[in-house]
């Protein structure tokens, strides 16, 4: 049985309530990605006109597929960090354009760089010359490897500029330094939300795109080795995708939420070995668990204080971990289980990602209890 997305959207829908778009025209950029094709699906759900501009580059047409028939859809294949303009108004502006797993920051960091400033830059202009509101998709990326946890969004940042993350931690804090000056220097409406690990759903888990939770639900599996950096101890903040675009669209929408930087995510840490665990529980998976050294820079803790989030938007996160990780295993197996290992993106980048895993050697950690 093919797996049902209008279960999450209408969950979305659900928890918005009457926050309208209805009849508003709406630019997002990177719109065919993982993230991005949710905000387009629930977009239309509510009645708005959604023009979705992604190059391909690691968003996937399949994603936006069923919406290609739409009359309130339009699919426009470019890359943002080249200029376009449109001649209809536009109401709102999303820029979620950018690479956003380790594994790309080693293959393509001049894209990353300039999706986060020439693709910004591009995208406020677009909003400038419409007077219309931007929201912009930052990361808790900024925040480096903490020194402060849980972190708020004062919190400066320990960033490495000259490390492997560079490229996007510090894309993302330009990023975020272009928006003020948009808005200090033309009064432009802008909002700028700093997203926490987000799951579910349509997240790559192929080749050099996959991230912890598709990771180990690809491996669980296929009966593979599940591959853990470090001895496991570092901790994120797991945030289910009805959650964070419920989060993101409530930032766009509400008035008290102009110029504001919010933290969007979940307060509550899970130990990258304990997420192993829970992917073997609930896949019944009988893989074996190695352990590799942790690459250079990786943030040892993540934890976002969530107070303005629950204060300006009214939002905090509902879904539980393994009820996330239940609906995303359950749509992996629907969509991707037994098919062929190579899936739609490129086989370069597939070979090249096992070239790199070859060189790897397993690490002397061992779990903790």
């Amino acid at each position: 049985m093919a797996w049902d997305y209008k279960r999450e959207v209408e969950a979305i829908q659900r928890h918005l309530g009457d926050l309208s778009f209805q009849e508003q025209r709406i630019l997002i950029t990177g719109g065919a990605g993982f993230l991005g094709s949710w905000m387009c699906d629930v977009l239309v759900s509510k009645g708005a006109e959604v023009v979705c501009i992604d190059n391909l580059a690691s968003g996937l047409r399949s994603n936006v597929a069923h919406l290609l028939e739409s009359k309130k859809f339009r699919f426009i294949e470019h890359d943002i960090s080249e200029p376009i303009s449109f001649s209809e108004k536009l109401d709102l502006v999303v820029h979620m354009a950018s690479r956003a797993s380790p594994f790309e920051f080693e293959h393509y960091p001049i894209e990353i760089l300039k999706a986060n400033t020439l693709g910004l830059m591009n995208s406020l202009e677009i909003a400038r010359h419409n007077d219309a509101r931007i929201l912009y998709t930052s990361t808790s990326e900024t925040y480096g490897n903490p020194q402060v946890v849980p972190t708020p969004e004062s919190y400066f940042g320990n960033v490495n500029a000259l490390g492997p993350r560079g490229c996007y931690d510090e894309a993302k804090r330009c990023g975020e330094a272009y928006v003020t000056a948009y808005k200090n220097q033309y009064g432009l409406d802008t909002r700028t939300a700093r997203i926490f690990n987000t799951y579910g759903p349509r997240m790559r888990f192929d080749g050099i795109y996959g991230r912890a939770i598709p990771r180990f639900v690809d491996q669980a599996l296929h009966n593979q080795t599940i591959t853990v950096f470090g001895d496991g101890s570092q901790t994120r903040s797991f945030t289910y995708l009805t959650d964070q675009i419920e989060g993101l669209l409530r930032l766009a929408a509400l008035d008290r939420a102009k110029g504001c930087v919010v933290n969007i995510g979940n307060d509550k840490e899970t130990t990258i070995l304990e997420l192993a665990r829970k992917v073997l529980e609930l896949t019944g998976s009988h893989s074996e668990i190695a352990y590799y050294p942790l690459p250079k820079d990786d943030p040892l803790r993540r934890r976002p204080v969530i107070t303005r989030a629950r204060e300006i938007l009214g939002w905090e996160p509902k879904v539980p971990l393994e009820e996330g990780l239940s609906r995303t295993i359950e749509w992996y197996m629907a969509a991707n289980l037994g098919k062929p290992k190579e899936r739609e993106g490129s086989r370069a980048e597939d070979r090249s990602r096992k070239k790199d895993n070859a060189g790897c050697r397993r690490s002397t950690f061992q779990p903790r209890a």
